[in-house]
């Protein structure tokens, strides 16, 4: 039986569409908990801080908590499948969520803290996930199944931020502070995707690849099984990432305490971040069909673009007004859109050029590399703002974008060996 033969067998296209599903549901639900936890995360910060300094604190944690995570939650994938491993990191963000109201309720500092590294923990989950809806896919269409994941968290990021108000009138009628409102819906949200990948999560698609794996190793070996090393690509894809995480974590966490220090509403503000974090997930499908057809490095180079006219446009916006809310919001919009750039084209780059045998935990060291990105970029914000104000901190973050210029032009330079000498 040829090794087709055997895939189909052994995993139709039924089996690949039954995974799908049930991550978009996981991710959908996921993607509420992860946007409204962000939106006011800074806010509470400063709230119980009582300094804006330290308002970049809870996404340095959070973001922090994940590089942990992707590591815990990988290892425990590798061993026991995909399905524990995502259902105990919804699980755990759950748990900070909880974590999060009750610290915020009693006005405990280090309790706060400790909670939303555990929440970022657990949030890592998001972005994991897409890796799940991989495992089953043909080759040809991996690129799809990643956009399919990713889309559907931007159905749970857009409505999170949009039930600020709601959520924060339920906390009050709950004699809770009116910002654990979000994490409230964090707490339900996140409880709801563990069940749902736990119940439904089945046959495990990381363990069913892998067993076809093991079907397709008793076959003969092919070049392309050859072992090979890791290209230089890995060090591009993985620094475009980790600087798009940078300069887009920076700008985000400081926007809505920027809203709210001027007048707006934290309704508004979640408004303003949700639009932000449906333009990180919606344009996936098509930035994927991008980079299939005109290559990796040219959109990875596109994206600092489009990040330093985010910068410029944040710090340009002027902080009253419907116009300038119009502004920034547009500005928050094209930041989400450089960041997805920069992670659907990084990704590429490094799924091209780490060999099979090394590829996950190159991947995996990867994304702890976005993590502690984001948490540097979470910590300084509020520093930076506290000195210079808002608008030094968006043009700073556009202007980091632009070093990855360098390395993609680098990268795209061919290599020309030199001839070697003839006889005379």
């Amino acid at each position: 039986m040829t090794s087709a033969a055997r895939t189909t067998q052994f995993a139709g296209p039924e089996v690949q569409r039954r995974v799908l599903t049930v991550l978009v549901a996981s991710q959908a639900l996921g993607g509420a908990g992860m946007a409204a936890g962000i939106t006011v995360g800074a806010l509470l910060a400063q709230d119980l801080l009582g300094s804006t300094g330290l308002a970049g604190l809870p996404v340095a944690l959070f973001t922090a908590g994940g590089a942990l995570g992707a590591l815990l939650i990988g290892r425990i994938s590798e061993r026991w499948g995909r399905r524990p491993g995502l259902a105990l990191g919804h699980a755990a963000a759950a748990v900070g969520s909880i974590g999060v109201i009750a610290a915020a309720w009693s006005r405990t500092v280090p309790l706060l803290l400790f909670a939303l590294f555990v929440y970022g923990a657990g949030t890592v989950t998001g972005l994991l996930a897409r890796y799940a809806g991989t495992d089953l896919a043909p080759p040809d269409k991996r690129g799809r199944a990643t956009g399919t994941v990713l889309l559907a968290t931007t159905l749970g990021a857009v409505a999170g931020p949009a039930l600020v108000g709601p959520t924060g009138t339920l906390a009050d009628s709950l004699g809770l502070p009116r910002l654990t409102g979000p994490f409230l819906l964090a707490a339900v949200a996140y409880t709801a995707a563990a069940l749902v990948i736990a119940l439904w999560l089945r046959p495990d698609p990381l363990l069913l690849a892998r067993s076809r794996q093991h079907q397709d190793a008793a076959g003969p070996k092919t070049g392309a099984q050859r072992v090979r090393r890791i290209g230089p690509g890995v060090v591009t894809g993985a620094a475009v990432m980790i600087s798009g995480q940078l300069v887009m974590i920076a700008i985000m966490t400081m926007t809505p305490v920027h809203l709210t220090h001027h007048g707006h509403s934290t309704q508004l503000a979640g408004v303003v971040i949700g639009l932000h974090v449906g333009a990180m997930f919606l344009p996936s499908p098509l930035t994927g069909l991008v980079v299939d057809r005109i290559g990796s490095l040219p959109v990875a180079a596109s994206s600092a673009g489009v990040l330093l006219t985010a910068g410029l446009l944040a710090a340009l916006a002027p902080p009253t007004g419907a116009v300038g809310t119009a502004l920034l919001a547009t500005a928050m919009v094209l930041l989400g859109i450089g960041w997805n750039m920069a992670l659907v084209s990084g990704t590429a780059m490094v799924a091209e050029a780490a060999p099979a045998e090394a590829r996950a935990s190159t991947q995996g060291l990867v994304d702890v590399g976005m993590s502690l990105a984001g948490a540097t970029g979470g910590m300084v914000s509020g520093l930076v703002v506290a000195g210079g104000g808002y608008p030094l901190l968006a043009v700073c973050g556009g202007v980091l974008a632009l070093t990855v210029i360098p390395l993609t032009a680098r990268a795209a330079r061919p290599r020309h060996t030199a001839p070697r000498p003839t006889a005379s």
